[in-house]
């Protein structure tokens, strides 16, 4: 599981350092080649919300061996395309892949931990969130300064390969439970309405305004199909998404943190390597290496916090990881495009410290706050 996870976040580290190097290659602006991520993130949001039901009707290994292959087959696809768009559809498809990998293997490993060993997994399934942000960029300016883009998802395959052989070997087998018949209401109101959201937050980027109408239809759109979808699950006997559990405040408190934290690190490792790239005008390579501090400092942060939090409760080391990333984040705000190179560093390796520290308690806060059988 853990190979699973590392292959499908290395990916999207990997894909940020290389937006400058793709827009040139395809011949295309950074505002349309964005939507190599954007693409994934929507794929990945609408299947998302599937991943507990699939898991209890057709077992979770099946559904994770389901999820490598889609996730493989796709990156050899982007590794084959032609254009823009090719590119950006099979990317779609890897992210239906991702979008299965994390969840049900987090399930997996939660449902045979139980909530006294909660922190101790949480930092062994932080693995490939700790790894990623370190290799993931120098690995894709190794490659894009020694080799085609292409390359940077043709290396999924054999990792991709790897993992599909250890979960077929290693992963036990488990039984299909009852799931019910699929909520489909729920289903068409969630992947429409979070896409929706996605969407007009990209376009931001694009039209570069908050009042656009491309910007406040869709966004305004997917907040309407979401509030109907929360009216839905309230009725429904088995909803997609049981949003009874937002009424537990250890679970919305560490969900609402989990949230917060994931858009503060993957925010800074698409920006800064368009930082380094566009303003100062840096290699690949180098960007790879200088985005790494903060991936370092989360390294170093999470193994201890996955202790701590089994000894001590997870609340107090998520507001001190939150507090020092939010004042860690506040000099990113003051950078120019001669900032020294050496207190950029200082800074991101501090702000990982804060993300590892603060991630970890957080989702063993909420993975702890559920029963054994809500964990699927």
């Amino acid at each position: 599981m853990i190979l699973g996870a590392i292959m499908s976040i290395l990916d999207t580290t990997i894909v940020n350092v290389a937006l400058d190097r793709l827009g040139r290659e395809l011949h295309t602006s950074i505002a349309d080649i964005q939507w190599v991520v954007t693409g994934y993130l929507l794929s990945l949001a609408a299947v998302i919300p599937i991943s507990g039901w699939a898991g209890r009707r057709f077992g979770a290994k099946r559904v994770y061996l389901t999820s490598l292959v889609l996730f493989t087959a796709g990156s050899v696809l982007c590794g084959l395309a032609s254009s823009p768009t090719e590119l950006i559809l099979f990317r779609v498809l890897q992210g239906i892949g991702g979008g299965l990998i994390l969840p049900i293997g987090q399930m997996m490993m939660a449902a045979a931990a139980g909530p006294r060993r909660m922190g101790r997994v949480m930092s062994v399934v932080a693995i490939p969130a700790m790894l990623a942000p370190i290799f993931g960029p120098a690995l894709g300016g190794l490659i894009l300064d020694n080799a085609s883009w292409r390359w940077i998802f043709f290396v999924n395959a054999p990792i991709g390969a790897i993992a599909l052989v250890a979960a077929i070997r290693g992963l036990p087998k488990s039984e299909r439970d009852d799931a019910g018949r699929l909520d489909v209401p729920g289903l068409l109101l969630v992947i429409t309405g979070m896409p929706l959201i996605t969407y007009g937050l990209a376009e931001i980027g694009k039209t570069g305004s908050f009042s656009s109408a491309k910007v406040i239809a869709p966004i305004v759109g997917g907040l309407v199909l979401v509030v109907l979808f929360v009216a839905h699950a309230r009725r429904v006997p088995r909803p997609l998404l049981d949003v009874h559990l937002y009424a537990r405040r250890t679970f919305s408190s560490a969900s609402v943190t989990t949230f917060c934290l994931a858009a503060a690190l993957f925010g800074a490792m698409i920006l800064m390597p368009l930082y380094y790239q566009q303003v100062r005008h840096e290699s690949v390579l180098a960007t790879g290496l200088l985005v790494g501090p903060q991936g370092l400092g989360a390294a170093l942060a999470m193994p201890i916090s996955g202790r701590l939090t089994d000894r001590i409760g997870g609340g107090p080391l998520a507001v001190i990881g939150v507090a020092v990333t939010t004042l860690t984040t506040i000099p990113f705000g003051l950078i120019g495009a001669h900032t020294s190179v050496a207190s950029l560093s200082i800074w991101m390796f501090l702000r990982g410290i804060g993300i590892g520290f603060a991630f970890m308690p957080a989702m063993a806060a909420a993975f702890a706050a559920l029963e054994r059988h809500e964990l699927s």
